[in-house]
C-alpha cells in the first residue's frame, strides 16, 4: 500500500500546486450554474423540486465538476510516459495494480475536492442541504463518479500515445455522457427512446445520487442507483487494471 499512498501523494501535490488548474476547472460549471440556474429559475418549474430549477441543476453541475476532473486526469499518465517517469516507475519492483490504484485514487480525490468546491459556492446561491446524511451520501456518489471516470480516464489513456488525441476523444465521449445524465432536465419528461439512453449512462445513477442527499428527492431509488454506479465502479476499475497491465513504454 506505500506505493499506492506514494502514488496518491504524488498526484494530490501536483493538483494542490497548481492554483491555474483549480480555478480553471471551475469556469465551466460555474458557467452552467449561473447562466442555466439564475436564468431559467423563474421560468422553468420542476414537481417536487422545492428550491427552483437551480436547486434541481446543481447536483447535475457538482457531478459535471467531478466527471470532467477525473476523466481528464487520464491525461497524467500519457505526460508521463512522454517524459519518461511511467518508464522508471513500471521498472521499479511493485505492482502495475498498485501503481493504477495510486492514479485513480488520486484523481477521484482531486475531483471529489473540485465538486466540494462546487458544493460550497452553491451554498451561496441558494442551495440548502437537507442533513447531514444528506451531504454524506451526496458525497459517497461523488466518490464513486470520481473513482469510476478516473479510471475510465486511466484506461484510455493506457492505449494513447498523444495527449491531443486523448483530449478530442474523451470530449467526443464525456459530452454526450453529461448530456444525456439527466444533469440538466428531469427523466420522467424525456421521450421514451431517450430515457432509454439516459437510464444506461452511468453519470445518472451519480447525479440522482447527488440530487437525493442534496434535496431528498430523486427520479431513481438511491439504493438502486447506488448499486448501479458501484457495479459500475468495480467493473471500470478491473477494466482499467487490465489494460493499465498491457501498457507499453
Amino acid at each position: 500500500m506505500d506505493i499506492v499512498y506514494t502514488i496518491w501523494l504524488r498526484n494530490m501535490t501536483r493538483y494542490l500546486r497548481s492554483k491555474s488548474r483549480i480555478v480553471g476547472s471551475l469556469g465551466m460549471p460555474l458557467f452552467f450554474l449561473v447562466v442555466l440556474g439564475f436564468g431559467l429559475n423563474s421560468t422553468v418549474s420542476i414537481p417536487g423540486m422545492g428550491q427552483g430549477y437551480i436547486g434541481f441543476i446543481i447536483p447535475g453541475i457538482i457531478s459535471m465538476s467531478v466527471l470532467f476532473t477525473s476523466v481528464f486526469s487520464g491525461i497524467q499518465i500519457i505526460w508521463d510516459k512522454q517524459f519518461g517517469f511511467l518508464k522508471e516507475t513500471l521498472v521499479a519492483p511493485v505492482s502495475r495494480l498498485e501503481i493504477m490504484l495510486g492514479q485513480t485514487f488520486g484523481g477521484a480525490t482531486s475531483a471529489v475536492l473540485q465538486g466540494l468546491i462546487i458544493l460550497v459556492l452553491s451554498l451561496f446561491i441558494g442551495l440548502k442541504i437537507t442533513s447531514v446524511s444528506g451531504f454524506l451520501i451526496a458525497f459517497a456518489f461523488m466518490l464513486l463518479i470520481g473513482l469510476s471516470f478516473t479510471a475510465f480516464g486511466i484506461a484510455i489513456a493506457s492505449r494513447m500515445e498523444d495527449m491531443q488525441g486523448f483530449q478530442l476523444i474523451i470530449n467526443f465521449v464525456i459530452f454526450p455522457i453529461f448530456g444525456l445524465s439527466g444533469a440538466l432536465f428531469p427523466i420522467d419528461r424525456l421521450p421514451s427512446w431517450m430515457k432509454v439512453l439516459t437510464l444506461l449512462d452511468p453519470l445518472t445513477y451519480g447525479v440522482e445520487g447527488i440530487r437525493y442527499g442534496l434535496s431528498g428527492t430523486s427520479q431513481i431509488h438511491p439504493v438502486f442507483s447506488f448499486a448501479v454506479l458501484t457495479g459500475f465502479t468495480v467493473f471500470i476499475v478491473v477494466m482499467g487494471a487490465y489494460l493499465f497491465r498491457k501498457i507499453n513504454v
